[in-house]
C-alpha cells in the first residue's frame, strides 16, 4: 500500500514537472521569436536610416525625384561615398511582399542617364538588382512623408501626380522627412520610426 502511494505521488510530481518544463520551453520559443522579430526590425530601421541620411538632395539632383513612397514600396536615390572614389549615386528599392521586407540596390554611377534608367526600372520592377531579405512576418507597412515647404505629414504617395498630368513627367516635391511604420504579425502595435532625409 505504501509503495502504491509513493508511486502515485511520484507520478503526480512527474506530471507537474513535465507541464512546468513544457511551459518553460513554450515561453522560451515565444521569447526567441519575439527577439528575432525585434532584431529584424532594428536591422531594417538601421538600413533605412543609413539610406535616408545619404538621400540625394535637390542641390545635387535639382530636377529629379529622389524619393517615392507608395503602395508598400519605397524607392530612393542615395549618394555613395567610397574611399579613393568620386561621389556616386545609386537607386535603392524597398518592397513588402508576402510578409517579407526586401531591399535592392543598383550599381553606383555618375552617369545621370544610367541613373534615370535605374530609377525607371526600379519603379517598374523590371530591374535585375539582387534582392536582400531584411525581415519576415510583416503584416503591413505604412509610410508618411514631410515635404519641403509644407507644415505637416501626408500619407505617402498622395503627392504623386497622375501620369501625364504635367506634360508627361511624374514627380513629387522634395521631401525632408519620412515616417515608416512596420506592423509585425502577432503584435498589437506597430513599430514606428521617423527618418530625417539627407542629414549627411
Amino acid at each position: 500500500m505504501e509503495l502504491l502511494v509513493a508511486i502515485t505521488i511520484l507520478a503526480i510530481v512527474a506530471v507537474l514537472g513535465w507541464r512546468g518544463l513544457d511551459s518553460i520551453v513554450r515561453a522560451r520559443v515565444a521569447l526567441t521569436n519575439s527577439m528575432e522579430q525585434t532584431r529584424g526590425t532594428q536591422i531594417s530601421f538601421a538600413q533605412l536610416e543609413n539610406d535616408s541620411e545619404h538621400l540625394a538632395g535637390p542641390d545635387l539632383l535639382p530636377v529629379r525625384e529622389t524619393l517615392r513612397a507608395a503602395q508598400q514600396r519605397l524607392t530612393l536615390i542615395r549618394t555613395v561615398y567610397d574611399d579613393n572614389q568620386p561621389t556616386r549615386l545609386q537607386v535603392v528599392a524597398y518592397k513588402l511582399q508576402d510578409g517579407v521586407l526586401s531591399r535592392r540596390e543598383s550599381l553606383p554611377t555618375r552617369d545621370l542617364n544610367v541613373l534615370d534608367q535605374y530609377w525607371q526600372n526600379a519603379l517598374n520592377e523590371t530591374d535585375s538588382m539582387p534582392v536582400v531579405k531584411l525581415q519576415e512576418n510583416i503584416a503591413a507597412i505604412a509610410m508618411r512623408t514631410w515635404n519641403i515647404d509644407e507644415t505637416g505629414w501626408r500619407i505617402a504617395g498622395t503627392d504623386i501626380p497622375a501620369p501625364g498630368a504635367n506634360g508627361g513627367a511624374v514627380t513629387s516635391p522634395p521631401k525632408k522627412g519620412l515616417e515608416v511604420s512596420l506592423q509585425l504579425q502577432g503584435q498589437e502595435r506597430p513599430m514606428l520610426k521617423v527618418f530625417l532625409l539627407g542629414a549627411v
